[in-house]
């Protein structure tokens, strides 16, 4: 009778635990104040998105999303979280369509949710404003699972304000005083504010060199489908000619531009050096070397083949960043007991008629460990039909011109069912696209 009572107690409190849960957290009020504060801090990707370029209305909705997730208690900060997982990263899921997983998509998006719902449930843990800034300032270092395009400043991208680091800390700055300080002591963030509008223009490193940057729009279920590699090859090399014929000094073909292991089919690798003579060519395409696989971008010049294998790999795409006995479980109940993909131990510089370029292939293009050593000049290869139709291509555009400026580098982009271009160039927009 004892142990009977006991497990009675015991589901009564969980039950007691569970509804209290429910009562303090699914309030329409906190519900809404989240929903408002992730919107504000999300909407510049959907004005980007459509088309919409205005600074003043990036402005006040980056305002006043940073001035009520500075404001928020622990339980609004919790949906905030949750809105803004949802409205950054739903499209992650979408790339499930092609594993056969699309009933994984709803599971996904609300774990991406809950995940980072927690992780600014966490933030407001701390009642005092100046500790809860420096956490929101340090998420812009803070990785989830190797993950790192959860970045806050990004939506101060297209304001009146700088997203370099130390705009940021002012900014976040300016809004905290505007919060604690007395009425009459509230014009001293103004100052703060002004320093804020000082937006360096990025160095623009030109080069001579006559760029053809691909912009291809394979779907991704015909992209690894053997009956249509040869076509996708022959385009390629029709592409290639064409770009010789308008005498181009290099041309970049996107990320799996080759829908196969490139090094293991010599007739590709030798038509490609053969041309190489007339014209400098990068593509990305896969590698099978020592039993392991790598996504790499291939430069061919005068005959000659240089490989750069990725160096950071898509967290849970490329590789899954859990204990090795979780990973084989996830691989083999997921993804046929695949294996992770390979990775080199640094970044790669090509040579392009002396002309240096850092190679970075898609994701890792918009993480720090590529831009060490500050390179002048990238060249970066995506493939977004992963993620298409999605916002995803866009977010990535954005977080390329935000390295960009950080780093003061000039990016080639050339990517399929993205967006190719110059990164920065203000007076081309559709020069070297196709």
């Amino acid at each position: 009778m004892v142990i009977k009572k006991s497990a009675y107690l015991n589901r009564l409190a969980c039950k007691s635990f569970c509804v209290k849960i429910l009562r303090d957290y699914f309030t329409i009020s906190y519900i809404i104040k989240g929903f408002v504060t992730a919107f504000s801090l999300s909407v510049f990707i959907y004005l980007e998105y459509f088309g919409i370029q205005s600074k003043m209305l990036n402005s006040f909705f980056a305002l006043l999303g940073f001035y009520h997730l500075l404001k928020s208690d622990k339980k609004e900060l919790f949906w905030s979280g949750f809105f803004i997982g949802i409205f950054w990263f739903y499209w992650i899921s979408l790339s499930f369509r092609y594993y056969n997983l699309s009933y994984l998509i709803p599971i996904v998006i609300l774990g991406i949710a809950l995940i980072y719902g927690v992780i600014f449930r966490v933030i407001g843990i701390f009642k005092n404003i100046y500790i809860r800034v420096l956490l929101i300032f340090g998420l812009s270092f803070f990785s989830p699972f190797g993950f790192n395009w959860l970045k806050l400043e990004l939506s101060l991208i297209d304001t009146y304000f700088g997203t370099q680091i130390y705009s940021y800390a002012l900014f976040l700055t300016a809004i905290t005083l505007i919060i604690k300080l007395p009425k009459q002591y509230k014009f001293f963030p103004l100052l703060l504010f002004a320093v804020c509008l000082y937006n360096p223009a990025t160095k623009i490193e030109k080069t001579a060199l006559h760029v053809e940057l691909i912009k291809s729009n394979i779907n991704q279920d015909k992209k690894w489908d053997k009956r249509y590699e040869n076509s996708i090859v022959k385009e390629n090399f029709t592409l290639i000619n064409k770009a010789i014929e308008r005498n181009y000094d290099l041309i970049v073909f996107p990320e799996s531009a080759f829908p196969q292991y490139l090094n293991l089919h010599n007739d590709e690798m030798d038509a490609l050096k053969t041309l190489s003579y007339k014209i400098n060519i990068v593509t990305g395409a896969l590698t099978y070397q020592n039993h392991k696989i790598y996504n790499s971008s291939y430069f061919f010049n005068r005959g000659k083949v240089q490989i750069a294998h990725k160096v950071t790999l898509v967290p849970f795409g490329e590789e899954i960043p859990l204990p090795s006995f979780l990973n084989r479980f996830i691989n083999k109940i997921f993804f046929n007991s695949a294996s992770d993909y390979a990775k080199a131990k640094k970044p790669q510089n090509f040579i392009i008629k002396g002309v240096k370029f850092r190679s970075a292939v898609c994701f890792e293009a918009t993480t720090d460990k590529l831009f060490k050593e500050t390179p002048k000049r990238m060249i970066a290869i995506s493939n977004n039909a992963w993620f298409k139709p999605s916002i995803e291509p866009t977010l990535q555009h954005l977080l390329l011109r935000f390295y960009a400026k950080r780093y003061n580098t000039t990016i080639y982009h050339s990517a399929n069912g993205g967006i190719s271009g110059i990164i920065p160039n203000p007076n081309i927009k559709n020069e070297n696209q196709r």
